[in-house]
């Protein structure tokens, strides 16, 4: 059974190529169109978020330093944070513009892996834990996917063992932010958000395996800042130096 479904590699593939056509779509037609085929290239696009939520849970059980885990993803955060507000058109200095989309989801990511060592602590009591994770999601706050990312990590952490539970308490956290998304931003592209849905077949065929190629975990730390590269020089290609998206 084991040999059956799709490793952690090939899910983390599916999240690469989803995560390219959605970021492309963003920098070559901006401004929340709503046509039906680029609707459908962004619900695609929320494939990717789930899957790698669903990997830095996995990732944060088998890894073998938790330090040296969120340490990495702090590292990459911080690459990422230039890339991806380049691609975009962000400034680089936070909250000039907005306080959506400030930088890149590589830092929700890493206060998610914050949130499941502070969960985890036995040293903490369990009200410093509620400040704390309370502070962790305000950290994320400014981030792609926002603090919905840390709180999704921890249920599907939370929820080990039991895939219905971790996809409910995902999809809880997901239909928070569409609402504010669909209130605050664009009603159209708040719903969108709630096609994360789609990501659940795939992570139910999750077979508990990493795969067979070991250098995926890098291969994805260097692609994701370079793809957003080369969205930015697109982005500069087509509409010059201007925002594409909120936050811009």
């Amino acid at each position: 059974m084991a040999e059956r479904g799709l490793t952690g590699n090939q899910l983390k593939l599916i999240a690469i190529v989803t995560m390219t056509l959605d970021h492309l779509a963003s920098v070559i037609w901006p401004g929340y169109a709503t046509h039906w085929w680029l609707l459908c290239l962004h619900a695609l696009g929320r494939i990717s978020a789930p899957v790698f939520w669903f990997l830095v849970a996995e990732g944060y059980r088998y890894t073998r330093s938790r330090r040296r885990y969120a340490a990495r993803l702090l590292l990459f955060a911080a690459a990422g944070h230039f890339a991806y507000n380049f691609a975009f058109g962000i400034p680089f200095v936070p909250f000039r513009t907005s306080v959506f989309n400030q930088t890149s989801v590589l830092w929700a990511l890493f206060w998610g892996v914050i949130a499941l060592m502070i969960n985890d602590s036995p040293r903490l009591a369990q009200w410093q834990k509620t400040l704390l994770m309370i502070g962790t999601t305000l950290a994320a706050f400014c981030a792609d996917w926002s603090s919905i990312a840390v709180l999704a990590i921890l249920q599907i952490h939370q929820n080990r063992g039991d895939f219905r539970r971790q996809m409910a308490g995902m999809m809880a956290s997901v239909a928070i932010y569409a609402a504010v998304y669909a209130v605050f931003i664009h009603p159209v592209y708040g719903l969108l958000q709630l096609f994360v849905a789609l990501a659940i077949p795939l992570l139910a065929r999750y077979n508990g395996q990493r795969g067979s190629w070991p250098g995926m975990k890098w291969f994805f730390y260097l692609y994701y800042p370079l793809h957003l590269l080369l969205c930015g020089l697109v982005r500069l290609g087509l509409h010059g130096d201007t925002g594409v998206m909120i936050g811009g």
